[in-house]
């Protein structure tokens, strides 16, 4: 299982239309199961990032295009990170 957490930024269309924001993110948990990726947080944030998506994905590629495709609308900018869990670190040390 693949697991990443995004940090987000809003983008000036994105924080004009701020009121749009839960919708809009309510929107993508549908785009994201109808994409094969499981939303396990979305989180609003205060500080340098305006919120943070944890995904989970069989596969790096359903994760990738789904944040291309919420990229794409402008909304917001995104960074991403690789996440795992104690027993995944552990076998990536090990290996």
């Amino acid at each position: 299982m693949c697991r990443y957490i995004t940090l987000l930024k809003f983008t000036e269309k994105g924080s004009a239309h701020i009121q749009e924001s839960t919708s809009r993110a309510h929107a993508f948990d549908e785009l994201a199961a109808k994409s094969g990726v499981k939303v396990e947080g979305q989180f609003w944030t205060i500080g340098h990032y305006d919120g943070v998506l944890v995904l989970t994905a069989e596969s790096e590629a359903k994760i990738l295009h789904l944040l291309a495709t919420l990229a794409a609308r402008g909304n917001v900018r995104t960074e991403t990170l690789q996440a795992f869990t104690d027993k995944e670190f552990d076998a990536i040390l090990k290996a």
